[in-house]
């Protein structure tokens, strides 16, 4: 009998992202509808006012948008290539200790397979919001736009 196990998203993304490994990032959740990662507490990648640098909290956020991005559309990587086009990030409060981003599609994924499907190349959002484990408070926030490129 041949195992049919597949990875999950956070294993192949562990594996094949360094920038993910280096900050040993968790994947907690994912799935077409939400990803959920953390980024554990590590004094090596503390800032100026002891919380997580926002360049790790940017990968943390940027790493969940990607989670869900092969979540909601891996089926089609025979086809097409997702590719981040733009993001943007707003930092509302400090954050010490494990962060937590939570990733969520903007649009339905089947209204941007569609647009796929009819010839063109789809752009989405995702928003992510980061929070702290410590209170749960909103530590900041972040969309990406990605694209759905066809494959020639």
């Amino acid at each position: 009998m041949s195992d049919t196990t597949q990875p999950s998203i956070g294993d192949l993304l562990s594996a094949t992202v360094p920038m993910v490994r280096t900050l040993n990032l968790v994947y907690e959740v994912t799935t077409p509808e939400r990803a959920v990662l953390r980024l554990p507490d590590q004094p090596e990648y503390r800032n100026h006012v002891g919380g997580p640098h926002a360049g790790a909290m940017f990968t943390l956020a940027e790493s969940a948008s990607g989670a869900i991005v092969l979540a909601a559309f891996g089926d089609h990587l025979s086809r097409m290539t997702p590719l981040p086009v733009r993001a943007e990030v707003a930092y509302k409060k400090i954050a010490r200790g494990e962060v937590t981003a939570t990733a969520v599609l903007g649009r339905p994924a089947d209204e941007v397979l569609a647009e796929l499907d009819a010839g063109g190349r789809p752009e989405f959002p995702v928003r992510i919001t980061l929070t702290r484990e410590e209170d749960g408070a909103e530590t900041g926030e972040m969309s990406v736009v990605w694209t759905l490129r066809p494959n020639a």
